[in-house]
Formats: structure tokens, sequence, C-alpha cells
């Protein structure tokens, strides 16, 4: 760990659930936690007031994104991702890792980096793990990821050379790194296979990074499958330093993650549902769009403190989803994310309590639980 990076934690230990702080050079983040997604520096129909209003703690930037537009070097000119976006909070960058392998067109990859064309242009780049550290050194944000490979979860022979591959970039990256007010976490990797998750932890944390990443999951695997993961995945890793699950939000998942030690995590889930009319609930989600919000007079959840159940009614928000109006998309953004936070919040003091056992029981209960539990 930095000098400018200290995990205090508060509540539990190396397995179960934890309660901590994690101190950046902006702040405090209060885990366990849910940043919102901002893939190209803001979150999706809300404003960072409004984010500041809802209590967000931290924030995700995509780093392939940004590359491509408007460029890390034109936002390190301006003053950095915190200044570029008005956001003075912690921010995280993922590496680009995830974005490379899913949304580009993939020319090469070997064991130097990878070679791809832009979704946008279809012009040529390469990415290495030292090129990946560069862009996020000029983005500076508060927490950065490792350049690795996320591969198909349970095809054995691509995931062993992708844990071995991104075990050297790790290297590669951790040498290439600079800026000691940023703290670069590895990215753990291995698919749904047992072995190659202890291997993948056991070389990551021979490293020493100040925090550790979860990837690979919940991108095709089943429930039970990521949750035996984060269990023995959770066991291993040290104690003492952060773990951040990539790209899981639902707050079935939330819950349960936490109950497996993970203390960070992020979605694009929240602001998704709301550009596609749907609200969060804690009991599932609401389709906007139904007509049988027409006439409700109702919040979209009652006893909810957002500034959206505070002061529109369902079926104002099913007249601005149905007439194409922003705000809809806005009010509904609002309240999703909303949700997620206030839902870590009383995970967080649950724990601090002692009380996160009965919690979790009461929250299964009451949840429509995803298809196939």
């Amino acid at each position: 760990m930095t000098p400018h990076f200290r995990f205090e934690l508060l509540a539990g230990g190396a397995e179960g659930p934890r309660a901590g702080i994690f101190h950046t050079p902006h702040g405090p983040i209060e885990t366990p936690v849910f940043a919102p997604v901002g893939t190209q520096g803001t979150v999706k129909a809300i404003t960072p007031r409004d984010l500041e209003e809802i209590g967000v703690g931290l924030i995700l930037a995509n780093t392939y994104h940004l590359y491509l537009r408007p460029g890390d070097e034109l936002i390190k000119r301006l003053g950095g991702l915190h200044t570029f976006m008005g956001w003075d909070k912690p921010i995280l960058t993922d590496s680009g890792g995830f974005q490379v392998f899913s949304l580009s067109a993939i020319s090469r990859i070997d064991d130097g980096g990878v070679t791809f064309k832009s979704h946008i242009d279809g012009s040529i780049h390469r990415f290495t793990p030292e090129k990946a550290i560069a862009i996020q050194e000029n983005l500076g944000a508060d927490i950065i990821m490792s350049f690795d490979q996320c591969p198909v979860p349970d095809d054995r022979a691509e995931v062993e050379k992708a844990v071995e591959r991104t075990n050297r970039w790790a290297e590669r990256g951790l040498a290439a790194h600079k800026r000691d007010d940023q703290a670069l976490f590895g990215i753990v990797q291995g698919g749904i296979f047992d072995d190659l998750r202890v291997a993948s932890v056991e070389f990551l944390v021979g490293l020493g990074f100040p925090g550790y990443a979860i990837g690979g999951l919940s991108v095709g695997e089943t429930k039970e499958q990521m949750f035996r993961v984060l269990e023995l995945v959770s066991s291993i890793l040290p104690a003492d330093k952060p773990r951040y699950l990539m790209g899981v939000g639902t707050p079935y998942d939330l819950v349960e993650g936490v109950a497996r030690g993970i203390d960070i995590f992020d979605c694009v889930l929240p602001t998704r549902i709301a550009r596609n009319g749907a609200a969060l609930t804690l009991t599932g989600r609401l389709n906007m769009r139904n007509a049988r919000y027409a006439d409700d007079p109702a919040p979209l959840v009652e006893g909810c403190g957002c500034y959206t159940c505070r002061n529109f009614s369902r079926a104002y928000i099913r007249h601005l989803v149905t007439a194409h109006e922003i705000l809809g998309h806005q009010l509904l953004t609002i309240h999703n994310i909303h949700t997620l936070v206030s839902l870590m919040r009383k995970i967080r003091s649950e724990i601090l309590a002692g009380t996160f056992d009965a919690f979790r029981a009461d929250f299964i209960t009451a949840f429509e639980q995803p298809a196939g539990h």
C-alpha cells in the first residue's frame, strides 16, 4: 500500500462479510460500496450533483472508451479525469481489457498485447500492459487496473492461457506504474476452475498489489459457479487488502457478494435498465411501460427517500417513459442508483452491528430470485 492509500478493516476478516474504509487521495471510500459506471466520463442521465446528493462514494470510468474519445492525453492536459468530469471524490478506471476483447475487432492477440480496431471508426490500435497503465496514469483515477485477458469462463484451455498471460501482464504493468497517488489492483482470472483461480491468486498476491479485482465472472457462468468461485478466492486473498468484484450489481448479487467477502462492486445495471424504462426495487423490477401504472399516484417505492420518489408518481414516470421524455430516464436513474447505494449503506450498518446474517436471510426471502434459483 502506498502512503496515499490505507485499507482500514472495521469488521470481519478474510472470509464472510466485511466493513471497512479505503482511504484515497480524493477521500475515504466506505466499504462495502457500489460504484455506478461512468463509461464515457459520465454516469449516464445523471449529474455529479445528483450523485453527490445520493451519497455515491466511488464511480467507475472506462479506459478503452476514454482513450478512443476524447483521448487520455487531452484529459491529462485539462487537469485529469476528476477536473474533466467535475467529480472530486474517488474514481476507479478499468484497464480496457474487457472492452478490447468484447467490443473491438481484434486483429491479433499475443503475449505482448492486443492489436485491435476501434469500434468507432475502425482505426488500428495496440494495447500492451504498459500502454494500459500509461493511459490510466494520464486519466488520473485513484484506483486503476492491470491489463488482463478475460476468457470464456468454461473453456479450460483458453482460461489457462489467459491466466498465464494476465499474470505476466500484471508483472509488466506493476513495473511500468510510476504514480504513487494511484492504487494499482491486480485482476484474478481463472474462469470456473478452482485450481486456476488459486494459481492466479497466489501469483498476484506474491507481487504485492494494494488491492485485488476478481474478473471473469458474470460472463455466462451460473450463479452457483460464481458464488463458489467468490468463496474460494476470498478465502485465500489477503484480509488486509480490498477486494473488487467487476461488473456485478443486482441487489441479490450485492448481498450475496458481500456475504462472500467482497468490498467493491460496479455495474451498468441501474443506469441501463433506467434507459429501458425499468425501476429497481429490493423485491424485483417495475416495468414503467406497464399500463397498470397509468393512473397510479404512488411513488415508485413507498418509503424511498430518493428525489424521484419524494416528488413524482408512478403515473408521471410512466407518462415520461411512454412519451420518450429524457426526464424519465433521469428520474429512473436517480432512483435506481439511490436504491443500490442505500442498500450498500444498510448492509454496512448491519455488518457493523453484527446483524448481517439475519438481514441477509430476510432479504433473500423477499427478493425475487433470479432465474435458475
